[in-house]
């Protein structure tokens, strides 16, 4: 009887303790939500300002497509460079206008430049809950760069309370 009550201890024991490592290691998600509020965001300031059109993309932690978005009549050379910032920004909690900075900055080169796919110049923004924990990253590419980090700054901001 003594072993039967020794094993059901160390059941409930490995079973409590592998619940709490589960609640221990969750993570905040960029929602699909989250993402439609931020391309919505996005398209309505480029239309607000009188910009070009915008394509947006928007990834998720880990650097998966989440949702895309191309307005009409946008440029579709537009298409991967969206694709290329929003991944950028997805990998390194940074904006790409950020590695630019950095990259250029100082009297030495840094190597950033000729990673494949890093993008250097403004448009991909870092996807940040209100704690500050990394879910994703958005890249907007049609009108000017800096419009384009504009854009995006735009769509974070409408998404704030679904990012807390």
């Amino acid at each position: 009887m003594k072993s039967i009550a020794t094993v059901l201890v160390a059941a409930l024991t490995l079973t409590l303790g592998a619940a709490g490592a589960l609640a221990a290691e969750q993570r905040a998600i960029l929602t699909l939500e989250a993402a439609k509020v931020i391309a919505e965001a996005c398209e309505a300031k480029a239309a607000e300002m009188g910009w070009r059109p915008v394509i947006i993309a928007i990834y998720d932690q880990g650097a998966d497509l989440k949702y895309f978005s191309r307005t009409d009549d946008a440029q579709r050379g537009s298409i991967q460079v969206a694709m290329l910032k929003g991944q950028t920004s997805a990998n390194f909690p940074r904006s790409t206008r950020s590695f630019g900075e950095f990259i250029y900055k100082g009297d030495r080169p840094h190597g950033a430049q000729h990673v494949p796919g890093l993008v250097i110049f403004p448009g991909g923004l870092p996807i940040m809950t209100a704690d500050g924990q990394h879910v994703g990253g958005v890249g907007v590419s049609g009108a000017t760069s800096d419009q384009d980090e504009v854009c995006a700054q735009a769509g974070i901001d409408a998404a704030a309370e679904l990012l807390k």
